[in-house]
C-alpha cells in the first residue's frame, strides 16, 4: 500500500539562473539597512573630495563608495584582514549588498583594495565621513550642544618589544630572523633613548602603575553626554601628558560660541588644565584627586552644582566607547602602523560606532509578543 511522505527531497543540482538581486534578498527590517541609508547620505556629500584624489586619465579604480562601505562592513562585522572580507564578499549576499556589488560582479584582489584604500588616508576622508554621521545625528536632534565628557586609552602598536631597540645603534647578530632571541632585562628603556624598528612612531607606554609597559599610541574621544555619541576624536604620540593634551586640542574645536561642560577623570584634575579649560570657555567637571600634591583643582564653586554630579555619572558612559572599538572595531591592537594610518582607522571607527548607536536610537525597540 502507498504511503504518503511529505519530505523533500535532497537534490544538489545547481540551478542556472537566479530571478532574485541582493536587495530582493535582504529583509526590509533588517538593522543594516538604516546604517546604509546614513553611510550612502555621507557619501554622496564625500563625491566632490573623491573627485580630487583621482587622476582624469588611466585605468579605473575600485569606487572609493563602495570601498568605504567594504571598510564599515570589516569594522561593524570584525573581520580581521582585508583577505577575510574579500572572502566575505565572495559569497556572502549581505556584504554584496551593503557594498554594492551584483550578484556576478567579481571581488577585487586584497592588495589592491588596500592599494586603493591608501589613497583615501591622503584625503582626510575619515574626518570628513566622521563629521557628515555626526551631522546626520545633530539634524536628528541626537546631541548635546552644552555638556560632554573626555577621556583616553592605550591602543596598543602592531610591534612588539623585541623591535624596541636603542636608537643610533645596529641590532646584534640574529640567532633567528623571524624571532630573534633578545634579552633586555636589567636595560634601561625610554622613548628618548629607544625607538621601535617596526613602528617608529609608537611610544613605550602604560595605563597606570601596576601595568606593564607596551607599545602603543593614545586615542581620545568626546562624548556628548545626552546619548553618548563621539563627538571628537584624537590620536597623539603617548607621552605624561598627552591625554591632558588632547583634551585641550578636541575642546577648542567644540562648535559654538556658550559655555559648556566637560567631565573627566583624576588624571585631568590639574591647575593647568583647569586654567586651560575656563579660558576656552569650558566648565571643568574633573574627578577631585586629594592626594595630587597642592591638592585638587577643583573646589566648591564647581563641586557644589548639580550638574557636576551628573556629569561624574554621565563620564563613565565613555567607557562604552572604547569597550566597542577595542573588541567590536578590532583596535585593542591596531593591525596598522604610523600614527597617520592609525589616528585614520580611530577616526574611522568612532564614525562606525556612532552609525551603530544612532541605528539604535532612531529605529523603535523590538515589542516582545
Amino acid at each position: 500500500m502507498f504511503e504518503p511522505n511529505m519530505r523533500g527531497p535532497d537534490t544538489q543540482q545547481s540551478a542556472m539562473f537566479s530571478y532574485l538581486s541582493p536587495e530582493d534578498r535582504v529583509p526590509a527590517e533588517h538593522p543594516l539597512r538604516p546604517i546604509r541609508r546614513m553611510v550612502d547620505k555621507a557619501l554622496k556629500s564625500l563625491s566632490s573630495s573623491f573627485g580630487r584624489l583621482y587622476s582624469t586619465y588611466g585605468r579605473p579604480s575600485i569606487p572609493p563608495e563602495k570601498l568605504l562601505r567594504a571598510l564599515v562592513l570589516q569594522v561593524l562585522y570584525t573581520v580581521r584582514s582585508e583577505r577575510m572580507l574579500m572572502e566575505q564578499l565572495e559569497y556572502n549576499l549581505l556584504f554584496r549588498w551593503f557594498v554594492g556589488l551584483n550578484m556576478d560582479e567579481a571581488v577585487w584582489v586584497p592588495t589592491v583594495f588596500t592599494k586603493n584604500r591608501d589613497r583615501l588616508l591622503d584625503g582626510d576622508i575619515a574626518e570628513k565621513f566622521f563629521s557628515l554621521v555626526l551631522e546626520q545625528a545633530r539634524e536628528a536632534d541626537l546631541l548635546s550642544d552644552e555638556h560632554f565628557s573626555v577621556d583616553g586609552t592605550l591602543i596598543e602598536a602592531w610591534a612588539g618589544q623585541k623591535s624596541f631597540q636603542r636608537k643610533g645603534q645596529a641590532p646584534p647578530p640574529s640567532d633567528d630572523p623571524g624571532n630573534p632571541t633578545v634579552n633586555f632585562h636589567g636595560e634601561t628603556r625610554s622613548n628618548d633613548s629607544h625607538e621601535s624598528t617596526t613602528d617608529p612612531d609608537a611610544r613605550l607606554a602604560r595605563k597606570s602603575g601596576g601595568h606593564e609597559s607596551k607599545l602603543a599610541y593614545c586615542g581620545n574621544v568626546i562624548i556628548e553626554n545626552r546619548n553618548g555619541l563621539v563627538v571628537d576624536t584624537e590620536l597623539l604620540q603617548c607621552n605624561g601628558t598627552v591625554e591632558r593634551d588632547a583634551a585641550m586640542l578636541m575642546a577648542e574645536r567644540l562648535p559654538g560660541a556658550e559655555r559648556v561642560t566637560l567631565g573627566a577623570d583624576k588624571a585631568y584634575d590639574t591647575k593647568d588644565f583647569v586654567k586651560e579649560m575656563r579660558g576656552v570657555n569650558v566648565t571643568p567637571h574633573v574627578s577631585q584627586n586629594h592626594k595630587r600634591p597642592g591638592g585638587s583643582a577643583i573646589d566648591n564653586r564647581t563641586t557644589r552644582h548639580e550638574g557636576y554630579e551628573v556629569s561624574q555619572r554621565k563620564r563613565k558612559r565613555i567607557e562604552e566607547v572604547f569597550g566597542w572599538i577595542k573588541t567590536v572595531g578590532i583596535l585593542r591592537k591596531t593591525r596598522h602602523r604610523g600614527l597617520h594610518t592609525v589616528s585614520w582607522i580611530f577616526t574611522f571607527t568612532a564614525a562606525a560606532y556612532n552609525l551603530v548607536r544612532m541605528r539604535n536610537l532612531m529605529s523603535p525597540a523590538v515589542q516582545s509578543v
